[in-house]
């Protein structure tokens, strides 16, 4: 009996067919398929979500009607919700105050046809985190524009408006050597002065070893953090001058751009000599690496610490693409950057209080 069950299995149980990894001459061709099965996912899921926002647009749009219409306030809002979910018990997402922002999103964007479009691109949880986490418009347009362009997902928004990117890229502004805008126009809308590293986990006194270890451990995130068109290229890059070998601690490349992007990392307080070796690394670049198609290659200074003041004066004069940045490895107190940029825009008023209008004090985010 025990013979014929196993016999059994061993009928039904059929052999699946091995597919070889490497070897066929159709390799390619079959990865070509994948790549296309793929993208199509990825299409048919934005189609959803595009589809699902704009109908949230649309519920709303006429909730604001009907408000202004026929007076509906909170009590007939639940009604609502009630009755679709009797008639569509399977169908979520339409509770009573998910109707509710529903109606905000459309009154905040509606007046606005350069985001409205954006909005769409982004996810409902896209759109719940940036209109619940920022309340100044300017704030809203810029993670709206950013998070479109950057496709970030759902942690890495959060991670950047808890980090006060707004706050942060309004304040502080990259600081660019004058050459770096002439070579590149649309360098200060790529680079930040201040770099969040709160996911390297760093100890407190660390090496610069230990930076640079935990930076390509934790690569994929530092080119979330870096923006979406840098690539990868190497660590301890080896540059060979006359009979000398030099190490480059870290080198990217900026498709947007089209340039290498070189990185020297210090662990402690920005100093103007730094200056003369990152320019020394960006000229044996250009000679020996770059090539012929490529534009003029930018060195970042990324330090612990620096005083403005002593950048400001270092860059003045420099004849090179640099620019001088900062790392934190602890995400900063929001709620003080939103005092100081609140400062900033009480100072920026003229005399008789009223904000111009469509001020932007804030450098606008990479174009989506």
């Amino acid at each position: 009996m025990k013979q014929k069950k196993i016999q059994a299995y061993a009928l039904v149980r059929r052999p699946v067919p091995r597919v070889r990894s490497s070897g066929s001459r159709h390799t390619r061709a079959f990865r070509e398929v994948v790549a296309m099965i793929e993208a199509a996912r990825a299409q048919a899921f934005q189609a959803v979500n595009t589809g699902m926002v704009d109908l949230y647009w649309r519920v709303g749009e006429y909730i604001g009607r009907k408000i202004v219409a026929d007076g509906w306030g909170k009590n007939t809002v639940r009604e609502l919700s009630a009755f679709i979910r009797a008639r569509r018990p399977g169908r979520g997402g339409f509770s009573a105050s998910n109707l509710w922002r529903m109606r905000q999103f459309h009154e905040l964007y509606s007046g606005q046809p350069k985001l409205a479009p954006l909005v769409r691109v982004l996810s409902w949880t896209h759109n719940l985190l940036i209109m619940g986490g920022c309340k100044p418009p300017e704030a809203r347009e810029f993670y709206v524009r950013i998070a479109a362009q950057e496709r970030w997902g759902k942690r890495e928004l959060e991670r950047q408006i808890a980090g006060a990117l707004f706050e942060r890229t309004v304040l502080a502004p990259p600081k660019l050597a004058p050459v770096v805008r002439v070579l590149h126009p649309a360098a200060d809308t790529v680079f930040k002065d201040t770099y969040m590293l709160d996911f390297l986990d760093l100890p407190p006194v660390h090496s610069e070893a230990d930076l640079q270890h935990a930076l390509v451990a934790n690569l994929k995130r530092f080119l979330i953090e870096l923006g979406r068109d840098f690539a990868f290229v190497g660590e301890q890059y080896l540059l060979q001058v006359g009979g000398t070998d030099f190490r480059l601690d870290l080198l990217f490349y900026h498709r947007s751009l089209q340039c290498l992007v070189a990185f020297d990392l210090k662990i402690n307080h920005f100093e103007p000599e730094h200056l003369g070796k990152m320019e020394f690394y960006l000229e044996a670049l250009d000679r020996d690496v770059k090539k012929p198609h490529e534009r003029p290659s930018i060195g970042v200074l990324l330090c612990a610490t620096k005083d403005d003041e002593v950048v400001e004066y270092a860059l003045s004069r420099s004849l090179s693409p640099a620019l001088i940045a900062e790392y934190q490895t602890a995400l900063p107190d929001r709620r003080l950057l939103q005092r100081k940029l609140h400062e900033l825009y009480q100072l920026s008023l003229p005399a008789d209080g009223v904000p111009p209008s469509q001020s932007r004090p804030a450098r606008k985010a990479r174009k989506a």
